[in-house]
């Protein structure tokens, strides 16, 4: 697909076409889009459990039609018994099994702050109905669903819980186009469709949570469930020509995404896709990464105010002024992994959603809950266990996320919700499709669909090469590598890019919708 979607009355895109449709009949009997995403949310739950569940964390970026912004940051903090004691004799928490199940899973909160205060009447039950239903009756396994599910089978079958039962029912993984059915996950969303959204952190579901943790060795405990709630901290924003960027305050890397942006603005760069246009967003990628590394984690623990930094325009001009235009900065650093799903809705009334949620890697800490059938996030992982210092592991704090919805308010009007999934490779998919469409005018779909880069890390690959999809002209290979950049060609259309998506809302109402065809996603409109 290489044409945009339109419509009048609403829309929704998402990385899988079942969950943009459970979204759209949302708006369809009435309901707005913060519910709609609610209803993509728990569907990308069931049919993308591999990238994404209510054992995860999320965040949300709300534009309402009265021109305000707001934020929600539904992310679980390590546990209170999740100290340096607890890794004794380890260099790093492990990334899978129940010590890396060590922080609460904020998404479900997510839903219920999203909700308060949105107009919206819908009961949860009427939320959750479509993701109830595939999750009792099955759905078919996407062909990378497949292929995530065979290459991590080994890691997984044989740690604590419901993975290998559910995902390898017949002691082997799923193809694809088999049926995937997740009736423990079905038990799971009934109970919240019947007690609502709190009761994942109080109530009945969240007694066999608490019990299932426990039996599993995880240290996250119901007082820790008890104690979590999602928070509203102020968007980041950072004006670019003929826009105000916006994106989610640390522990994300929205600050990152922004700066890229911001940076790319001071540079000249007049064509789309010719070198000054992708080696200046590649520089601008690491001079923001140099500063998210040094500076970005818990905001609680961080010495530097992000909201500063962006207001700071000389600043920002001497960040820029770092940036050679003609040679690459040599890039040694490590990067950050972790998958995925980015989705957006727009409803009539003029109210835009963007938001992301993720379980971080692949079926995050590997650990089903037997009871729930709720695959527990992995994000607190990333912690170092240290005393001091950047992301050091300490009770109660929030872990680094890569996770990072964006939004844009255009100077003529136009909202833009966008996003994607991806590690590292999210601001900088961020930054190409801004790029093209806001700056050189290409169509929104083919902004998405056109080839893409990582400089970095991402889904297990460990180098930290300039990677390219290989559609680009071979000149433009050939200049980027004479400018000292490593570049590594990738296939034409490969899932390494991450599945992005856009909407954009125009002043007529018009509304014009993009997925990713790297992905299973689709727009639905009406």
């Amino acid at each position: 697909m290489i044409h945009d979607v339109t419509s009048l009355n609403g829309m929704v895109t998402a990385p899988h076409h079942l969950a943009a449709q459970a979204g759209l009949s949302i708006l369809r009997d009435g309901g707005n889009a913060v519910e709609a995403t609610v209803a993509v949310a728990a569907t990308l739950a069931v049919v993308y459990p591999h990238m994404t569940g209510i054992g995860g964390d999320g965040f949300w970026l709300i534009a309402e039609p009265d021109g305000r912004m707001h934020a929600i940051d539904a992310c679980g903090a390590a546990a209170r018994s999740a100290d340096l004691g607890l890794y004794a004799g380890l260099d790093t928490i492990p990334w899978r099994g129940p010590l890396a199940a060590n922080t609460v899973a904020g998404t479900v909160s997510g839903w219920a702050a999203a909700l308060s205060g949105s107009g919206g009447s819908m009961p949860p039950a009427r939320l959750l109905r479509d993701a109830i239903l595939y999750a009792e009756r099955g759905v078919p396994v996407t062909r990378g669903g497949a292929a995530i599910s065979a290459a991590k089978s080994e890691e997984l079958r044989d740690l604590p819980g419901a993975w290998a039962s559910i995902f390898e029912p017949d002691g082997k993984p799923l193809n694809e186009g088999d049926i995937l059915r997740q009736p423990l996950l079905a038990g799971a969303l009934t109970l919240l469709a019947r007690d609502g959204f709190g009761s994942f952190y109080d109530g009945p579901l969240a007694r066999m949570i608490e019990a299932d943790l426990k039996a599993m060795g995880s240290p996250v405990t119901g007082q820790d469930l008890r104690l979590h709630a999602a928070t509203r901290p102020d968007p980041l924003h950072v004006p670019v020509s003929g826009a105000t960027l916006y994106n989610t305050a640390p522990p994300t890397q929205g600050v990152a995404s922004l700066l890229i942006l911001a940076l790319f603005d001071r540079l000249a760069a007049a064509e789309a896709e010719g070198f000054d246009h992708i080696h200046g967003l590649v520089e601008a990628t690491k001079q923001a990464f140099l500063f998210r590394d040094d500076h970005v984690g818990d905001l609680a623990h961080m010495t530097v105010d992000p909201q500063r930094w962006l207001d700071d325009a000389a600043g920002l001009d001497a960040m820029a002024v770092r940036i050679d235009p003609r040679t690459a900065l040599p890039w040694p650093r490590p990067a950050s992994a972790g998958d995925t799903c980015w989705f957006g809705a727009a409803d009539r009334d003029g109210r835009v959603v963007s938001c992301i949620q993720s379980t971080y890697f692949e079926y995050g800490s590997g650990i089903v809950l037997p009871g729930t059938g709720i695959t527990w996030q992995n994000r607190g992982s990333s912690f170092r266990l240290a005393e001091t210092g950047w992301n050091a592991l300490k009770p109660g704090r929030k872990p680094f996320h890569t996770l990072n919805p964006a939004m844009a308010r255009f100077d003529d009007g136009r909202v833009m919700a966008y996003g994607t999934m991806g590690g590292e490779g999210q601001p900088q998919t961020q930054a190409a499709i801004f790029s093209r469409y806001a700056h050189y005018g290409v169509p929104l779909q083919e902004a998405i669909t056109r080839p893409r880069w990582l400089l970095g890390k991402t889904w297990g690959d460990a180098s930290t090469s300039l990677k390219i999809e290989d559609r680009f002209p071979p000149a433009l290979y050939e200049q980027l590598v004479a400018a000292g950049h490593q570049v590594e060609l990738l296939d034409p259309f490969t899932a390494t890019m991450g599945h992005a998506g856009a909407i954009v809302r125009h002043p007529s109402g018009v509304l014009e919708g993009a997925t990713d065809p790297r992905s299973d996603g689709a727009v639905a409109a009406w």
